[in-house]
């Protein structure tokens, strides 16, 4: 491991997840020292991957990662694949639509089909949901043994009172999954938001992310009609990736 790189890149982790730091939160976060932390954020703010704010002189993300984001999002098959289908979910169902991957214990949205109603909505793609807390998360990690040990070897993050962290209940959640292919969650990640995702497989047979609706939770639960229709979505997508068979166990 070469540790300019692993350092630059833990920088750019806690950016991600605070937002805006200090120099000296960033060095107390990396245990580093203070003129250490400031070459390397100085390296990176050359290169656009981190910015300072005038203001008030703390750092955040730059666009140069959004680039680099975009590129990522223009290279994936799933991605590509998913796009027709869930924005014809999304006309079918009236929902919003969300296409995930696990990224270690989280899973980012690389896809966003707002509800076709007209309502005004914020974009999503980029956005980060604990696994646990996510029906997208949970679709996937059925299927993902020694990441769901992994996540279950320490505490589950609590992000609302209905959010699941027994490990107990958790496993039976997954145990339900793997027998339909499908997942859910109410109030979990974001109160008065619930969701119904399917996993999504390719040609060898391994889970690479998962296709989910999202309604209000005054509207849930949501009918056998969108059910259905998430689970047709997800078999489709998971057949143009190359999967024999769906769910793929």
């Amino acid at each position: 491991m070469i540790q300019s790189v692993d350092r630059a890149i833990r920088i750019l982790t806690a950016l991600q997840g605070a937002r805006r730091m200090s120099l000296s939160e960033l060095a107390e976060r990396l245990e580093l020292p203070p003129p250490t932390v400031h070459g390397i954020v100085r390296t990176l703010v050359a290169h656009g991957m981190v910015v300072q704010d005038r203001s008030s002189g703390r750092y955040q993300l730059g666009p140069a990662v959004l680039r680099l984001g975009n590129v990522y999002l223009d290279t994936l098959e799933l991605r590509s694949r998913a796009v027709t289908w869930a924005e014809e979910l999304s006309r079918r169902t009236g929902f919003a639509v969300r296409v995930g991957v696990l990224l270690a214990e989280d899973v980012v949205i690389i896809h966003h089909e707002p509800r076709p109603d007209g309502s005004r909505q914020m974009p999503e793609v980029g956005i980060v949901i604990p696994a646990n807390a996510s029906a997208l998360g949970k679709a996937m990690l059925a299927f993902l043994p020694d990441e769901a040990d992994d996540l279950l070897a320490g505490p589950l993050r609590s992000m609302t009172g209905e959010t699941v962290t027994d490990a107990a209940e958790f496993r039976k959640q997954l145990d339900d999954v793997r027998g339909t292919g499908l997942a859910f969650e109410c109030d979990e990640a974001v109160l008065g938001e619930s969701c119904v995702a399917g996993a999504v497989f390719d040609a060898t047979g391994l889970v690479v992310g998962a296709v989910g609706v999202v309604a209000s939770t005054s509207e849930w639960p949501v009918g056998d009609s969108a059910v259905e229709a998430v689970r047709t979505t997800a078999r489709t997508i998971s057949r143009e990736l190359g999967a024999a068979r769906w769910p793929a166990t």
